[in-house]
């Protein structure tokens, strides 16, 4: 395929709304790594994440033809991926007492891009990020990491633009004050 990615995705989600399980096949090897990341940040399970990522292929490959273009397709995607995680989250309140018969989280090594010199600061930034209440952390993570503009974003979270902004703006004052407080900024 030529053309932009975008163009790219599009022709594949046409495909898939033409029936084609290898235009599907396709597009997951694309966008797990972003869905399951994006899930991952806001869940923190791998499990659960893993669950996001089925859904939202799921619903990709049933509602491939309702894609209307208005947007990128990663924007429609991680909007999906969004509502998917809201679903997971509520379905964890209604289901909290299951979680009283389950192990503690196995306490597992950070990963090794983490071992370098920086350790300190990134082991403080991501405390700090982690500190962020969930509606801030999801516009830092989809603006920083994701590299979406604030109309995009706004639309993946389906809110206003300004109120994009009004977060970005409390996140990074939080995680400024967070990182003096840790010694890691001045």
């Amino acid at each position: 395929m030529t053309g932009t990615t975008d163009d790219q995705d599009r022709a594949l989600l046409r495909a898939m709304a033409a029936g084609d399980e290898k235009a599907l096949k396709a597009f997951y090897r694309r966008h797990q790594q972003r869905i399951y990341a994006f899930a991952l940040q806001r869940l923190g399970e791998p499990a659960d994440a893993a669950d996001v990522l089925n859904d939202v292929m799921l619903t990709v490959w049933h509602q491939a033809d309702r894609f209307e273009g208005r947007s990128r397709v990663t924007t429609w995607l991680l909007g999906i991926t969004h509502h998917r995680i809201l679903d997971r989250i509520r379905s964890r309140k209604r289901q909290r007492w299951e979680a009283l018969d389950e192990e503690p989280p196995d306490e597992r090594p950070d990963p090794a891009w983490q071992q370098t010199t920086d350790d300190e600061y990134r082991k403080g930034l991501d405390t700090c990020l982690k500190a962020l209440p969930a509606a801030q952390r999801d516009v830092v993570y989809l603006a920083f990491v994701e590299e979406h503009g604030y109309p995009d974003i706004a639309r993946i979270l389906t809110v206003p633009e300004g109120t994009i902004k009004t977060r970005m703006f409390h996140a990074r004052k939080a995680l400024k004050a967070c990182l003096k407080r840790l010694g890691l900024m001045q």
